[in-house]
């Protein structure tokens, strides 16, 4: 890969830290997946419960994609992995809605 820090950064992560680097990796990223779902679920009201169920899709999509494209399993496009793709909009993005499911989870009911 000639430009590992880009798209492919999946890669540069199995070929550094090998096969329980990158499990570990997805792992976290899962985490992460798995507690914006938990905001979904104890959200207060229902737009709270679809924005966080729109961003874990989003967020879920970007690493299978980016993940599969890097395996080969899956086309090649442009979906960078979250918070590990070079590129500043799309960091931007996914800070942005962590921020917001941490919005919705600190205005949960109960």
């Amino acid at each position: 890969m000639p430009e590992q820090q880009t798209d492919f950064i999946f890669t540069a992560v199995g070929e550094q830290l090998g096969f329980v680097g990158a499990t570990g990796v997805l792992c976290l990223l899962g985490l992460v997946a798995w507690r914006i779902l938990r905001c979904a679920q104890l959200a207060r009201d229902s737009f709270g419960r679809l924005l966080c169920a729109g961003f874990f899709t989003f967020f879920a999509f970007s690493v299978f994609q980016n993940a599969g494209m890097t395996m080969g399993i899956m086309p090649i496009t442009g979906i960078p992995l979250p918070f590990m793709s070079y590129g500043g909009s799309s960091a931007l993005c996914f800070f942005m809605g962590v921020g917001l499911a941490l919005s919705v989870y600190a205005r949960r009911s109960g």
